[in-house]
């Protein structure tokens, strides 16, 4: 008896992780083209928007990804002070919480070499801070809730208007107007190109994405 409840047991497992495999697999979206100028970087290390789509949309931009990944333009590059900010719609909830939103300082973007700091939200109302430098990942800021950080769920679609304000010694990360944390500049990456990161299988409208 005890045998076969351990083989029930294992076999429940079994299902469960092949359903959570399932769960996160990318669901590869028709696309293959970006708006002018952006470029595009997706976990794998493709610069192909291959299973995503982006379309210019209402003045903005229009994300269905498949991948996760993130997307920006040569001409984004500052240092100094500066102000990066958009306004993303999740239009609908995933499947479970993804995330998105901004990244700063970034450098060889296309290469093994790739770093970046990045700013997200995601539907559960939590925030997060990371860097990447190549395939390593520091925390900064870890998922923490913060009621600035408006929810996603099937009768809400959450829009948050993200922005980065990099000043010579504080850099200040701000939802929907609210400060959610600073950073001194010289602990995270700052000067370099700014863009957007969407994570995997998301539908995310974004407005006003800007660099000044």
């Amino acid at each position: 008896m005890k045998r076969l409840l351990a083989i029930a047991a294992f076999a429940a497992l079994g299902v469960t992780a092949l359903g959570a495999q399932q769960h996160d697999m990318d669901k590869m979206q028709a696309g293959g083209s970006l708006p002018a100028g952006w470029n595009v970087r997706l976990d794998s290390g493709s610069t192909k928007p291959e299973g995503v789509s982006v379309m210019p949309m209402g003045g903005g931009m229009h994300f269905k990804t498949g991948p996760a990944g993130i997307y920006y333009r040569a001409a984004d590059t500052k240092s100094g002070a500066y102000t990066v900010s958009a306004t993303f719609n999740q239009v609908e909830p995933s499947a479970h919480p993804e995330a998105y939103g901004l990244i700063i300082g970034g450098a060889d973007l296309a290469g093994a070499g790739q770093k970046y700091t990045y700013f997200l939200v995601r539907q559960d109302g939590k925030f997060m801070i990371s860097r990447r430098n190549g395939a390593k990942v520091d925390p900064v800021v870890p998922w923490t809730d913060n009621a600035a950080v408006k929810k996603t769920d099937a009768s809400n679609k959450g829009v948050n208007a993200l922005s980065i304000v990099v000043a010579a010694d504080k850099v200040r990360f701000l939802v929907n107007g609210t400060e959610v944390n600073s950073q001194p500049t010289a602990s995270v990456d700052a000067a370099g190109v700014a863009g957007m990161r969407i994570n995997h299988n998301l539908n995310v409208h974004v407005d006003g994405f800007g660099v000044k």
